[in-house]
């Protein structure tokens, strides 16, 4: 075999076995259960968090997910978007330390959240929505811990966090990342205060407008008054005369 051949070939093998390598990791990373979107700003309001859950058995269906929400940096105001075919089963616990609002302390958050009833089979997977009334504020990141319980009785725990700069374990945990407002943030928070603001002074011109008119109607008036009262008072005298 001629040595240009022998070179081709190798890097055909090379070539075939990095492709596979990289499948390969792509179908793990598909098998595990994620959070969707990866990233928020902190203390983002009025949001959605998705935990997508793939079936990753070939004879069994993933019956039972479970997703831990903490407690030490609590999401707020959680809702769970019903799910056709699975029931949702939402448990709360009471906070260590309050959280202060606008509307006052929050005491107690949602810890845990179940969804059974339905059935996830091979090569499928589900979203599951979670909406939610505030992100903390004080922390870089979230972890949901999450139990996958499949109809053989097998359980996958998703609960495993990576350490920083080191390989992602076999068997992670769904992580939602919260990073610094953004400048586009703050600039719309000052415009939303400044159209509120203008808002009000527009108002009260509006206001001053409509009173300056009501007064000038007035004096417009009187004087029509008073000319109509002369001519009136001219017209007697000049009968009498």
């Amino acid at each position: 075999m001629s040595p240009i051949r022998t070179t081709l070939r190798r890097a055909g093998l090379v070539a075939g076995l990095t492709s596979a390598a990289v499948l390969a990791a792509a179908g793990a990373a598909f098998a595990h259960v994620t959070v969707r979107p990866e990233s928020y700003a902190k203390g983002a309001t009025d949001g959605v968090l998705t935990f997508r859950v793939p079936n990753e058995e070939d004879t069994a269906s993933t019956t039972k997910v479970q997703v831990y929400l903490p407690t030490d940096h609590p999401v707020l105001g959680v809702l769970v978007t019903p799910q056709e075919g699975w029931t949702a089963q939402v448990t709360t616990t009471k906070l260590k330390t309050p959280v202060k609002t606008d509307d006052g302390s929050i005491t107690e958050a949602v810890s845990e959240i179940t969804w059974t009833g339905g059935r996830i089979r091979h090569g499928e997977y589900q979203d599951f929505n979670v909406a939610f009334g505030q992100l903390p504020d004080d922390v870089d990141q979230l972890t949901f811990k999450t139990l996958q319980t499949y109809s053989d009785g097998k359980v996958v725990r998703w609960i495993e966090e990576a350490e920083q700069g080191g390989e992602e374990p076999e068997n992670p945990a769904p992580v939602l990342t919260l990073t610094a407002k953004t400048a586009a943030d703050s600039e719309e928070s000052t415009s939303s205060t400044s159209d509120s603001a203008s808002a009000a002074e527009s108002s009260t011109s509006s206001s001053d407008s409509t009173a300056r008119g009501l007064g000038i109607a007035g004096l417009v008036v009187g004087v029509l008054g008073l000319l109509a009262a002369g001519f009136a008072l001219v017209r007697a005298r000049a009968a009498r005369s």
